[in-house]
């Protein structure tokens, strides 16, 4: 193979809510994502499902940290939805558990040395464990499952000196919605890798939790699977936001802006 990174067309994005949201690819993502860790850039990637949208148009400091993102990938079928409808016809999803495995299959092709920085110890040795297995040339740099509450200063400098110690140029992080992508904005420009939030990854590559079915997932019904299996922590997200984001965003259709209310 080339050892050139060839990238393909840039994509197109769109605002949604006020978000801006890329209309990728796998491939494209991946292609990004590779070129940027080759040369050990520190950038960051986000995800995009209903949840982070409306988060964003609720609260400035996360529309800021979500959009200073490299790259914000339409991780929702919703989300899918409104790119189309806003003429970004060729707009597909990029979920994010499927999105680590592509970026995983390309590091090992490349040699590029990876991390995982999220979960619980017993979820991130389970996830290794997998993945070891899965992807058996990987080269795993570096893990670390954080405790449940901020870090002090002097922990977050020393997991910082760990990470660039480690040599990985792509870490994943799975700490998340949002703590995870303020997690990257705060760390971005201090780790020489491209860090990419990836949700409840962790959980579903490692086994700990069960994945929707395909058929649920392509007709955009994962939420109502989701809910079904986690009712106490995601009954607001998927009752409250998901009906927000569909009457707000016909009302962007029609024209309707924030105007002086938007950030």
């Amino acid at each position: 193979m080339s050892s050139v990174v060839q990238i393909p067309q840039a994509q197109t994005s769109r605002q949604i809510l006020g978000t801006r949201v890329d209309a990728t690819s796998y491939e494209l993502a991946s292609s990004k994502a590779c070129a940027w860790a080759r040369h050990a850039e520190s950038r960051y990637i986000s995800t995009a499902p209903v949840y982070n949208v409306m988060l964003a148009y609720d609260d400035p400091a996360y529309h800021q940290a979500l959009s200073g993102a490299d790259l914000v990938v339409p991780d929702g079928v919703p989300v899918v939805w409104a790119l189309r409808l806003l003429g970004a016809r060729h707009a597909a999803r990029v979920y994010g558990p499927d999105l680590t495995l592509h970026l995983l299959a390309a590091a090992q092709h490349l040699n590029l040395p990876v991390g995982f920085y999220g979960g619980t110890p017993q979820v991130l040795d389970l996830l290794l464990l997998n993945l070891r297995t899965r992807f058996p040339q990987l080269n795993i740099a570096y893990a670390f499952a954080p405790p449940f509450r901020p870090p002090t200063p002097s922990e977050d400098l020393e997991t910082i000196g760990q990470i660039r110690d480690s040599g990985a140029r792509l870490l994943f992080v799975g700490i998340g919605t949002p703590k995870q992508d303020f997690w990257m904005a705060q760390h971005h420009g201090r780790i020489p890798a491209v860090m990419v939030g990836v949700g409840a990854a962790f959980d579903f590559l490692a086994g700990a939790k069960p994945q929707a079915p395909r058929w649920m997932m392509r007709s955009g019904l994962e939420w109502l699977f989701r809910l079904a299996s986690e009712p106490r922590r995601l009954w607001k997200r998927y009752l409250l936001y998901n009906p927000r984001f569909v009457a707000l965003f016909a009302l962007q259709l029609l024209g309707w802006q924030r105007g002086d209310q938007s950030r």
